[in-house]
């Protein structure tokens, strides 16, 4: 079985480009199942119902979050009442939304879990405890899992806890692919960072010379969507799905 697991995708143009690539990238690569980040699918920043349908519209089958998950307001009702629209799981008790979806493929299942680290971002439940206790409840081999963190030693850290446990520790949230794809302990399928899909030429997918300015003169600005043209960062990760095993973890860079 393979999966299709997309990085974070910026904004209109992210989603114009991977709109019109998804089918063509399904087929070339024989997917069972696509997972994107998209909480920052949203123009101006976050996921709102618009770009949460736009991704589900296109052939997406979960979409995962991050600390961008609640920026927009609007995107409240859909968390609440959608089973594959998740945020973070280690977010508090009581918070909107779900941090786990389950895709039944009769006979088999795969699980799709969505932690956030806490080195540098807000302070929330401890991901490494949360994905104890969730993992307790998963009875699929199959297990996914994005871990939407800025620290790489957290996410290297997250990935040989979860080794030889799950099936896949996928970074996101950086917006930089990193090349260290690999199969830990011959069974969990890592990468520090899947990338970004929106703006090549880019600084993480907003206009240069705003953020060049941002970085000289120490001034607030308004960051706006970079107008340059697109890539796709992507893994396919191909997996036994009667053992949960990775088998294979390829990086996809499509312009």
């Amino acid at each position: 079985m393979k999966l299709l697991f997309v990085g974070d995708v910026v904004g209109e143009s992210g989603c114009e480009l991977l709109g019109k690539q998804l089918y063509k990238i399904k087929n070339e690569y024989n997917i069972d199942i696509t997972v994107v980040n998209g909480e920052n699918s949203a123009k101006g920043n976050g996921i709102t119902p618009f770009s949460a349908q736009s991704l589900f519209s296109m052939g997406v089958d979960v979409i995962t979050t991050g600390n961008h998950c609640f920026k927009r307001k609007e995107i409240m009702d859909l968390f609440s009442g959608h089973d594959y629209l998740l945020r973070p799981a280690n977010f508090p008790d009581g918070v909107e939304g779900k941090g786990v979806a389950v895709i039944d493929l009769c006979p088999y299942r795969i699980a799709v879990v969505n932690l956030i680290g806490t080195l540098y971002l807000d302070a929330v439940d401890n991901p490494f405890n949360v994905v104890d206790t969730i993992l307790e409840d998963i009875d699929t081999p199959n297990i996914i899992v994005d871990f939407h963190a800025e620290a790489t030693s957290e996410k290297k850290a997250m990935g040989f806890y979860l080794q030889n446990r799950v099936t896949a520790v996928l970074g996101t949230h950086t917006h930089v692919q990193t090349a260290d794809e690999t199969i830990l302990g011959g069974h969990t399928a890592y990468i520090t960072d899947v990338g970004m899909t929106g703006p090549e030429l880019s600084v993480l997918g907003v206009d240069k010379d705003i953020v060049i300015t941002k970085f000289k003169k120490h001034i607030p600005v308004k960051f706006s969507e970079s107008s340059e043209k697109c890539f796709i960062n992507a893994v396919v990760v191909e997996f036994d799905e009667k053992t949960g095993k990775a088998l294979d973890i390829q990086r996809l860079i499509i312009r």
